[in-house]
């Protein structure tokens, strides 16, 4: 290897480290939310960020003035996605195991809502990253915020049990 290209690639790796310095720890933030897992025990979002983290320092040389915050924030969204498709085939159908605070959301449900709330991306911007019409992306906010601000009900009566009557 030639001494300029040396040079180039330690100037490329630590541009790049500074940026995970600053950046990663409120990406895992968002990644752990997307994936409803605990903070401290997080492997799935480990995960999703590393290949995020990966496929922004493959592109780094081509981001050319582009923010390398949106670009590691949309490749996360869009494998979470994809992951989420994948593995429970489709977005609506997956309830994870109890675990951090967006538990009880679809995968969908959870994905528009940190794009919207944690990482304030604009209704249209979130629609058009995700392939959804925008009024689609509303419902699905409107859906997850009524779940998560919902205060828990009763627990429900045992199968085959007594029920108490108050008194």
């Amino acid at each position: 290897m030639r001494p300029r290209h040396a040079s180039e690639n330690a100037l490329r790796a630590r541009e790049f480290e500074a940026y995970v310095a600053g950046a990663g720890g409120r990406l895992l933030h968002t990644a752990t939310l997307l994936t409803a897992e605990p903070r401290d025990a997080n492997p799935r979002a480990r995960r999703l960020l590393t290949l995020s983290l990966a496929h922004t320092y493959a592109c780094w040389d081509r981001l050319h003035g582009e923010d390398p915050y949106d670009h590691t924030r949309q490749h996360l969204a869009t494998r979470f996605a994809r992951g989420a498709w994948h593995q429970h085939g489709g977005l609506l159908r997956s309830r994870p195991r109890p675990g951090g605070p967006l538990a009880g959301l679809s995968p969908q449900e959870r994905l528009v809502l940190v794009l919207r709330l944690r990482e304030g991306i604009a209704e249209e911007q979130t629609a058009a990253l995700l392939g959804l019409p925008a009024e689609r992306v509303r419902a699905v906010f409107n859906r997850a915020m009524a779940t998560v601000l919902r205060p828990p009900g009763p627990p429900a009566p045992a199968v085959g049990g007594a029920r108490a009557v108050p008194s």
